[in-house]
């Protein structure tokens, strides 16, 4: 059907104008039976484009111009960004935490599970990236367009916990660190306190340009490589156990327990919020959309840079990995005090090293708990020096959380909340249950919620895989970007490997609570509706697909493909809808 190019979106794909001429993207002043036939373009359905976005608003990075063909260095370095931002999600202090179990608990066997979990995750964040720059949508966008109101709504407020379970991982890792850097001169309710203060100060450095705010958390990465690989160098793991661990898939005599420490590596690695994110991140960078070799020349920058963010994420999830694999495998408590009797920290290491069986039983690892570990085997700087990288980690994916919860609300909601605003919203809501927690119960407490806060992540998952693997998949939005059935069936299997070891993981953190009565019917009742609301999101991506009795079903139009009843958003230069 073709649409009069009066309601088409501008050359730039910046937003679409009206009979009146206006490019605000409003459609108040079109005929009814009219903007049903309009091509959905980044500002369709949003506010005015006057209004401030998140991160990228007042500035796009111009990609230079070259004669060579080919690679090139210039390019790169201009699509270099967006890449490293999302990477901190694999660094923040719940990976962390999950690296140094890992360690202890498995040794070198599982590094290749780290390392495969990478790789499935750079694949999802390619198929996010793909989706921003070839429709100049980011996900929650797509989201608002392609879902009806309600399912649209439990999709954001699912978003939405899994950003607050993030930040109140990183508010945990940021208390911990600065109460191990203060040497316990800050109590851990007092860290938590002023991760409200540090987190607003460092969102004014957006103001600075968006090309130094990217600059500071490379420097915030660069401080967790050195940080790590300090203690890498110092620890001096087997190098051999270490590459036999990362490409030998294999795990002789693993026990349940390291079977699910695996199963948890995979679910901390992918983040749910972070396809929101890295689908939005891309949109800094001013691709021209009606040259569709434009588009596949930003597809393919973004890749190589994602791919060397995750690289180096990997890098120092498994310094990580091999320092505690090192150190702690096979360790009772009563092992490390005998290391720590010498030492200052010999106090701490009494309170916090022990157990119900005179300490013989085997260590179990958490972020303090490893500080303490490294003090008494290499010496104090070794602790601190942990406690810098924790900082940058809690610190840097503080912020990208924030920006990701941004994007969310814009998306989803049309609606932009002042930056100050949206902070202080997630970080009071994840503060306060850390705060009573840090204020009136152990340190062993707050690992304990940081294992549930992963079960609860691992939830929402499929609210963020499916919708992505739904529109990059689906020719009618992707257009000649969708590279066949193979490249469908690869993202079909793909979300079912990664959301059904989540899952599994997410099981047996329920079976290992023993709920009973009451509580349990409460959660066979969440269960059942759960797996019927991923059931509608599957229905809905079949029909994306363009599976034709989906599509020509009365009852999926009428409860499950957006009013339009068709797939239309298309590249910028479309002028046409199906």
């Amino acid at each position: 059907m073709s649409v009069n190019k009066a309601y088409i979106a501008d050359q730039n794909g910046e937003g679409p104008t009206t009979s009146a001429g206006s490019s605000n993207g409003s459609t108040t002043n079109i005929p009814a039976h009219l903007q049903r036939q309009i091509v959905a373009t980044e500002q369709t359905h949003l506010k005015a484009a006057s209004t401030k976005q998140a991160y990228f608003g007042d500035e796009k990075i111009l990609i230079p111009q070259t004669d060579r063909v080919g690679f090139s260095w210039h390019k790169l370095w201009a699509f270099t960004g967006p890449g490293f931002l999302m990477s901190i999600a694999y660094l923040d202090p719940g990976n962390i935490e999950s690296d140094l179990q890992s360690g202890a608990i498995a040794k070198y066997k599982i590094l290749w599970v780290l390392l495969w979990a990478t790789i499935l995750g750079l694949l999802m964040q390619r198929l996010a990236a793909r989706l921003g720059v070839v429709t100049g949508l980011h996900l929650a966008e797509m989201c608002y367009r392609q879902y009806k109101k309600l399912p649209r709504l439990i999709l954001w407020v699912m978003i939405e916990i899994a950003i607050i379970g993030s930040d109140m991982q990183e508010v945990i890792g940021t208390a911990i660190a600065i109460y191990l850097l203060s040497n316990k001169f800050v109590p851990l309710w007092l860290g938590t306190l002023i991760t409200i203060v540090d987190t607003f100060t460092f969102l004014f450095l957006d103001k600075y340009g968006l090309r130094k705010l990217e600059f500071f958390f490379g420097i915030l990465i660069t401080i967790m490589a050195v940080t790590f690989g300090y203690e890498y160098i110092v620890s001096a793991p087997n190098q051999m156990e270490v590459i036999k661990g990362m490409f030998i898939p294999w795990c002789k005599d693993c026990n349940s327990r390291v079977l699910l420490q695996a199963v948890g590596v995979v679910g901390a690695v992918i983040m749910p919020h972070n396809l929101y994110l890295h689908s939005a991140l891309v949109k800094s960078r001013d691709v021209d959309r009606r040259q569709p070799a434009k588009v596949r020349e930003a597809n393919y920058y973004f890749f190589i840079e994602a791919s060397v963010a995750l690289f180096v994420s990997f890098i120092i999830n498994l310094f990580v990995v091999a320092v505690f694999a090192h150190g702690m495998y096979g360790q009772t408590n009563n092992d490390v005090l005998e290391v720590c009797q010498n030492r200052s920290m010999y106090e701490d290491a009494k309170n916090s090293f022990v157990d119900d069986n005179n300490g013989n039983n085997l260590i179990d690892a958490d972020l303090y708990k490893g500080g303490l570990f490294l003090g008494c085997t290499f010496g104090a700087a070794a602790m601190f020096i942990w406690g810098v990288g924790i900082l940058a980690a809690g610190q840097s994916s503080t912020m990208t959380g924030t920006y990701a919860g941004q994007f969310s609300m814009e998306g989803f909601l049309n609606l932009q909340w002042p930056r100050w605003r949206r902070v202080l919203f997630t970080r009071l809501i994840a503060i306060v249950p850390t705060f009573l927690l840090a204020f009136f119960s152990r340190m062993e407490d707050l690992t304990n919620m940081n294992d549930i806060l992963n079960a609860v992540m691992s939830l929402q998952l499929p609210f963020a895989a499916i919708p992505t693997i739904a529109f990059t998949s689906c020719n009618a939005i992707m257009g000649e970007f969708v590279n066949g059935l193979g490249n469908k069936v690869v993202s079909v299997l793909l979300t079912m490997i990664v959301i059904g070891v989540n899952l599994y993981f997410v099981i047996n953190q329920v079976e290992a609570l023993n709920i009973t009565g009451v509580i349990l019917a409460v959660v066979c009742v969440f269960a059942i509706l759960y797996l019927l609301f991923n059931l509608y999101l599957v229905i809905h991506m079949a029909a994306c697909m363009g599976n034709r009795f989906l599509t020509n079903s009365q009852w999926i139009q009428k409860y499950v493909l957006p009013s339009q009843n068709s797939f239309s958003i298309k590249n910028a230069n479309s002028t046409y809808v199906r």
